[in-house]
């Protein structure tokens, strides 16, 4: 397009001029540049000053309040390190967490930090501790104990001792003062508090005098002085003693309130009491002065001088003693009387010749004499070894002779004599004394020969010796007296048949119970239990024991067959069946029960009998053959044969199995009826019971 085709240039009329062009580096064209640069830091700082208030606006928008309030009595300084902006007490914070410096005088500085939330307007309020306050305590008089809190400071003076503001006890005492006690209110925050305090004389004056003067003057025992004296007696009880040779000691009880002053004046001394040691042969005689009584010898009398005193000694079987007495002031003598007996006298029959006779523990004989005592009680004994003693307390009698029998007893003859042949258990059995040892059969052979007939394998014979004695109950324990022990057990029924009646023998009970019940039957009579237990559980036993217990295999066999020089072998004799009703068997009444009966018999009842409704056998023990079968204290064993012999066996202490001894209500056979007839078990039956034994020593 061509200069005039341009439409503006057409439209204005003006021809196109051409532009000049002037180079880069000329005069011309820098002068711009200068213009750019002289602008330009005004706009940075423009600039600058556009963020700082943007930056200001942004922190005032979202900046929070916080007020700041401190507890102290000084003036406090706050510093929040960061972005905080003070107002008087509050700050300007972003939302967070900010730390706190606060410090004012006489206060221990704080450094802690406070959480800004977004809520518009918050506070906080901070206590500071004030530090510890100084204190200084002087007394009068001074070297009082200080103490505050129950703490010892030391004596006064007490110098620059910190103390935490607010109430303290403090407590100042001294021997000789009144203890002080006030409340102590400290400042702290450094500040020193002094204290001047004067304690209160805790004593009193008191002043004493005495005629004749120069008497020593004793407070609680201690000599503090001479008459006339002025003391100084701290408060409280005190004894005020005055002391002088040739008179009597003055007391008197004294209460001294201090401050409170306290004239006691002249006190008359009395002449001293003479005094007499007095004693008698033979001593403990009665003493009286004057008729009044003073004791007995030896002792000591007091008495009034230069006056006369009647004397009088006095004791049983003796003839009276009197005197008169002068003694001289503070003057001591000593006098012993030998008192003139009244005398009985005592014959005495001593058997045998050779015993002694012992009289106050003095021998003065063997044999039958008569001797000449005083009518005073005597203790007399006469001895001879391997005879026990006899002592007894005698009164002899003047003018009346007494005769005395003493017949000493051998220790065995002793022995036997104490021990009744009968007794009453707790539960009302009668007990009756065996003295095997002295019987014919001391030793014998239990078991049977392998060829009696009926023998059973266990039935091995062994030789037996019993030494000690022992009671035995003579019935079986019922089952009224089992349930005195054991108040819910029930021996039960058989076919319809009670077994549980109270005078029917309690079965259907272990060895255990059995066990147990003689160890209750001790307790109830404050014997040791033969039985060991454990939680209810028998474990052993004390052979020592004379509490109750199982008889012994050894014991029943030879109570059941032992009679004279012969041991049964039935209850009834030697020859079987029985000819007339003598135990409670299995008998033609029974047959629908146990099946097996004895031919013929007819003993009245189907089961068991009240204990004792049979006769007793040949030792007055009933029921040992028949009506129950019974436990007896040994663990089940079969003794090996040609075993030696031994005396009172009691086999180990414990086991699985124990003997089962005698017949019972639902036997009938041969081999069970006869006396050497042995089972065993452990759990009750209806037809095992038990009877009770012990040792008599």
């Amino acid at each position: 397009m061509t200069p005039s085709e341009h439409p503006k240039a057409h439209a204005n009329g003006d021809a196109i001029q051409p532009a000049g062009f002037t180079p880069l580096g000329s005069a011309e064209h820098d002068a711009p540049r200068q213009r750019f640069n002289r602008l330009q830091p005004k706009k940075l700082a423009i600039a600058l000053l556009l963020i700082a208030f943007l930056g200001a606006l942004l922190f005032l928008i979202n900046a929070r309040s916080l007020q700041v309030a401190v507890v102290a009595e000084t003036a406090t300084e706050i510093s929040i390190p960061g972005l905080a902006l003070p107002f008087g007490e509050r700050y300007l914070l972003l939302p967070g967490e900010h730390t706190v410096h606060l410090s004012a005088e006489g206060y221990l500085p704080l450094t802690t930090t406070v959480e800004v939330d977004g809520r518009e307007n918050q506070s906080v309020e901070f206590a500071l501790q004030p530090l510890p306050g100084r204190l200084s305590i002087d007394s009068t008089p001074q070297g009082a104990t200080v103490s505050v809190d129950g703490e010892i400071l030391g004596t006064t003076p007490v110098t620059d001792i910190a103390l935490s503001a607010g109430s303290h006890e403090l407590v100042l005492q001294e021997a000789r003062h009144l203890t002080m006690r006030q409340t102590l209110q400290m400042t702290g925050r450094n500040v020193e508090q002094q204290l001047q305090l004067e304690l209160l004389p805790a004593w009193a004056e008191v002043s004493i005098d005495s005629l004749p003067a120069n008497a020593a003057v004793l407070v609680d025992g201690a000599i503090v002085g001479q008459t006339p004296a002025q003391l100084e007696l701290l408060q409280g009880e005190h004894k005020l003693a005055l002391q002088l040779p040739g008179y009597a000691t003055w007391e008197r009880e004294l209460r001294i309130n201090a401050g409170q002053s306290l004239t006691l004046g002249e006190i008359t001394l009395q002449p001293a009491d003479g005094s007499v040691e007095l004693d008698s042969i033979p001593s403990g005689a009665n003493v009286t002065v004057n008729g009044v009584f003073h004791g007995q010898t030896p002792l000591t009398l007091q008495l009034d001088p230069d006056m006369q005193h009647e004397l009088s000694l006095s004791r049983p079987g003796y003839q009276r003693y009197t005197q008169v007495l002068n003694v001289a002031a503070a003057d001591s003598s000593a006098q012993t009387i030998e008192l003139q007996p009244l005398l009985g006298e005592i014959r005495f029959n001593i058997r045998p010749a050779s015993a002694v006779l012992y009289i106050q523990g003095r021998a003065v004989g063997s044999g039958s004499r008569t001797v000449s005592l005083p009518a005073v009680a005597q203790t007399v004994e006469v001895r001879l070894p391997g005879h026990a003693s006899q002592r007894r307390r005698i009164t002899p009698r003047p003018g009346l002779q007494q005769v005395v029998d003493i017949n000493l007893l051998t220790e065995r003859e002793a022995v036997l004599a104490r021990l009744p042949a009968e007794s009453r258990n707790p539960v009302g059995q009668t007990m009756r004394l065996f003295i095997p040892a002295e019987s014919e059969l001391a030793s014998f052979e239990m078991g049977a020969s392998r060829r009696e007939p009926g023998r059973r394998s266990n039935e091995v014979q062994r030789n037996v010796t019993l030494q000690r004695m022992f009671y035995l109950s003579t019935s079986e324990v019922t089952n009224a007296q089992f349930r005195r022990f054991q108040a819910d057990h029930n021996s039960g029924l058989v076919n319809g048949r009670s077994l549980n009646r109270d005078s029917q023998p309690a079965v259907q009970l272990s060895w255990q119970q059995a066990a147990s019940f003689c160890n209750w039957l001790s307790r109830s009579e404050g014997l040791t239990p033969f039985y060991k237990e454990d939680r209810g559980i028998i474990i052993g036993y004390q052979p020592s024991s004379t509490g109750y217990r199982l008889p012994t295999e050894a014991e029943w066999a030879w109570v059941a067959r032992s009679k004279g020089s012969a041991l049964l072998k039935f209850p009834w004799g030697d020859t079987f069946p029985p000819k007339k009703k003598v135990e409670n068997y299995a008998d033609r009444s029974s047959a629908f029960i146990t099946g097996r009966v004895l031919n013929h018999y007819d003993d009245g009842f189907v089961v068991s009998a009240p204990v004792a409704s049979f006769g007793a056998n040949q030792h007055g023990i009933h029921d040992l053959g028949g009506n129950a079968a019974e436990w007896v204290h040994d663990v089940y064993t079969i003794p090996e044969a040609g075993t030696a012999s031994a005396t009172d066996p009691m086999g180990p202490q414990t086991g699985d199995n124990y003997v089962i001894r005698g017949a019972s209500w639902s036997m009938a056979r041969l081999p069970q009826l006869r006396l050497s007839y042995r089972d065993y078990g452990q759990a009750g039956r209806d037809d095992v019971g038990f009877r009770i034994a012990r040792y008599a020593e």
